[in-house]
């Protein structure tokens, strides 16, 4: 199979599917250890799916697991047969209406999308995501002392008491 082929159908993804792509990639965002770069790609989705006019922003609502015990608010957005929620930006909180409580009866459909495909489907619906090059070990190994320079340290108040450094 030749490659240049794969490429367009995936930008022509109908939006059922990208419903599904994000519905995997939130999913998978609430459990993994470094959830960033998913909610990332889901809020670029969803806002582009939204100036396209295939979402839309139906309103705010009180979210079920507020930041530092304060009560916050959710954008509410209905993208086909799912409804997804975003952090709200200042003009959400002006001109979209307050809907209280989230309604614990709505759920979404099941989706069955692996979490490569479905993050290859959405990178290719908004365009490659710019990458977030992640801390490696080595760097973070740069800024504690080495275990040698600890070991050169010279007390010059010997403790008698311990029996440690007691030279004479």
């Amino acid at each position: 199979m030749d490659q240049t082929n794969k490429k367009p159908k995936l930008q022509k993804v109908n939006s059922g599917l990208l419903e599904q792509a994000i519905f995997i990639v939130n999913k998978h965002a609430k459990t993994a250890p470094s959830p960033k770069s998913l909610y990332e790609l889901k809020r670029l989705s969803l806002q582009k799916l939204v100036d396209e006019g295939k979402a839309t922003k139906i309103g705010l609502h009180f979210s079920d697991n507020p930041r530092l015990s304060c009560q916050q608010s959710d954008v509410i957005i209905k993208c086909g047969e799912y409804i997804f929620h975003l952090p709200p930006s200042k003009e959400d909180l002006k001109t979209l209406p307050h809907l209280g409580s989230r309604a614990s009866s709505l759920r979404n459909p099941k989706a069955s999308l692996s979490l490569s495909k479905a993050k290859q489907i959405l990178e290719a619906y908004i365009g490659k995501m710019p990458e977030h090059a992640p801390k490696s070990p080595n760097s973070l190994k740069q800024n504690r002392p080495s275990k040698k320079s600890i070991d050169k340290f010279h007390n010059p108040f010997p403790s008698t008491f311990l029996g440690k450094g007691y030279k004479y």
